[in-house]
């Protein structure tokens, strides 16, 4: 069985969680202390720290399997396995920044508030994704066929990682393009806002960063708790994808569950990078729906053929590479109109 970071290295996970916590504290509490629009400069710069943090802890990766009695071998599985990891949930997350707009747009949330809404749904997104991950790598290690002959092999299948394969093929082909349904979306009807909407009136007014406010001696909830609560429930949802992709990458929890939420904190400050001309990225939906089925077909054929980390990684990069080139050389029409007007 192999061998876990989890189980074999607590130091790392320890050093994990606290720079995650130094530089959660020092994002809200320093930088950000004052709620602010957030510059194109400082998001460029929260960008390149939060990658470079992510690099360098797959380095770290490699550096401690190298030193283990795996060797090189297992030190390039490893930081293989982080780094397309890494890459898919970040891929899938730009493509996210299209709802996140929406609903920015829809409940016209100041500009100065796009962050505190951001990094209380990272908050949210750390805790939803451990149970995902270490839920879900539980669940696939016993639900494994007793082995069996199919095509002439001896083969073990998972039930739970066939089940994903099957799905990941579905969602790729489903969402090859794009889908337009959010754009007239009420996301004042969605489960998050009805979740608020069921404990506590919501005033029609922002209060600055407050959740709550008092108005006429009545506590209500302000429409900035109800957008917390949107994307919270929007990031479950995107979960549903991502997470099962990311097990085709791997089976150790801990190179899943820190890969993915290195792309995730550094979500926040790519929105604010990009947002302003997200529509530059307009065929990424199509690399993203290409990625989603590979990742279900390496899943489905896994008994018979194993695609190493390596290979995956550079059949993922390939293929955003590819679209993001595409999305540039040919600009949707749409927003070119729009931009011209």
């Amino acid at each position: 069985m192999e061998r876990s970071i989890l189980d074999t290295h607590p130091g790392l996970v320890w050093g994990f969680g606290i720079v995650v916590i130094i530089m959660l504290l020092l994002d809200l509490g320093v930088f950000n202390k004052k709620a602010h629009e957030v510059s194109s400069k400082e998001a460029t710069i929260w960008t390149i720290v939060w990658i470079s943090l992510a690099m360098a802890f797959s380095g770290v990766v490699y550096w401690v399997f190298n030193h283990d009695e795996g060797g090189h071998a297992l030190a390039v599985e490893k930081i293989t396995q982080f780094q397309a990891a890494y890459w898919i949930e970040k891929a899938l997350s730009v493509d996210n920044l299209f709802v996140f707009i929406l609903v920015f747009g829809f409940f016209k949330v100041p500009k100065y508030l796009h962050h505190t809404v951001l990094f209380w749904g990272i908050i949210g997104a750390l805790i939803f994704r451990a149970i995902f991950i270490f839920a879900g790598v539980g669940i696939i290690n016993v639900t494994y066929l007793p082995e069996m002959t199919i095509f002439g092999s001896v083969v073990k299948i998972n039930v739970v990682m066939t089940l994903f394969g099957l799905f990941l093929v579905y969602a790729g082909i489903k969402s090859w393009g794009g889908d337009d349904d959010d754009d007239d979306k009420d996301f004042s009807e969605s489960a998050g806002a009805r979740l608020v909407k069921r404990f506590w009136k919501v005033s029609d007014n922002y209060d600055g960063n407050k959740f709550f406010t008092i108005q006429n001696g009545i506590k209500m909830a302000t429409p900035l708790l109800v957008v917390v609560a949107v994307i919270e429930f929007t990031d479950v949802l995107f979960a549903v994808d991502s997470i099962p992709a990311i097990f085709a990458i791997s089976n150790d929890p801990f190179i899943l569950y820190t890969s993915n939420i290195f792309a995730i904190l550094g979500l926040r400050s790519l929105y604010f990078l990009l947002a302003n001309f997200i529509h530059m990225f307009s065929k990424l939906a199509y690399g993203l729906a290409v990625v989603l089925s590979f990742i279900g077909v390496k899943m489905l054929i896994s008994p018979w053929i194993h695609i190493p980390s390596p290979v995956s990684l550079g059949i993922v990069g390939s293929i955003l590479v590819i679209s993001v080139v595409i999305s540039v050389m040919f600009p949707d029409k749409k927003e070119d109109d729009i931009e011209k007007a």
